[in-house]
């Protein structure tokens, strides 16, 4: 981490205008602050996860290790609840992998931009891309000039911002989970934060249809063992989703030179 917060300076551009000249210090700091808002919502998040955790009876340590090495909020609740329904391992790990698949659109979407890097940053700026983090960077992909020699800061301010949120919340749900009654329904508050995260981003109707079908199978397969109707339901999503996104593409004129 940068050891100071400079202001970002002012240079002059070759046609005598004025460009922000950035350091890595300004950079990272831009990128924490563009993620204070969303911490808003990860500490609650964190916190209900740890509780969960300690009363579907994982250990203390390792609701805190999940945290720093899944580090995936929706894969941590969901592995949480198959582990307190005695879920075998393999069926554990596809579930989460499945869930996790949107990680790779997050990748492929952030590679041009890591290319030119070595590998460590490469490395620390996977690690620490999540939905969060990664609706922040996007806002710097765009970047030209001296913003985008520094840039790779600012992905970092932003990850290790929401990295750190989320282990101390975590920790605070562990230590407060030991004295919360294992008959509350926390579960109840899984889905309806899962709701206010997806909600306000379906804005095609291929979402829409993806997020409709999901709900209803996830629903229509409840009693499936070990909760197989999680997969059954993301599958049913994305390929409801696809198949509007390939009709609408098939369905848009094509254009003429």
């Amino acid at each position: 981490m940068p050891s100071s917060r400079p202001d970002p300076q002012v240079a002059a551009n070759d046609d005598g205008g004025t460009a922000i000249a950035t350091t890595p210090a300004a950079e990272w700091w831009a990128g924490v602050r563009a993620l204070l808002p969303m911490l808003l919502g990860v500490a609650p998040f964190g916190l209900i996860y740890g509780v969960l955790a300690v009363n579907a009876g994982m250990p203390a340590w390792l609701a805190c290790a999940m945290s720093a090495t899944v580090f995936g909020g929706a894969s941590q609740m969901i592995l949480t609840q198959l582990w307190s329904a005695g879920t075998p391992a393999l069926i554990v790990v596809f579930t989460v992998a499945m869930v996790n698949l949107r990680h790779a659109l997050y990748s492929a979407t952030m590679a041009p931009a890591l290319a030119h890097l070595p590998r460590r940053w490469k490395a620390l700026i996977a690690y620490l891309l999540t939905d969060e983090a990664f609706a922040a960077m996007t806002r710097r992909l765009t970047d030209t000039g001296e913003r985008l020699r520094h840039r790779h800061w600012f992905f970092f301010g932003a990850g290790i911002s929401l990295w750190t949120c989320w282990q101390l919340s975590t920790l605070a749900g562990v230590l407060v989970g030991a004295q919360v009654p294992r008959d509350w329904p926390l579960d109840f508050f899984l889905p309806l934060t899962f709701i206010a995260i997806i909600v306000p981003n379906l804005k095609h109707r291929a979402q829409l249809a993806a997020a409709l079908v999901a709900s209803g199978l996830a629903v229509a397969c409840y009693g499936m063992p070990h909760k197989l109707g999680i997969m059954v339901a993301a599958l049913g999503g994305i390929a409801a989703g696809m198949i509007l996104l390939q009709r609408a593409r098939h369905a848009r004129p094509e254009t003429t030179a």
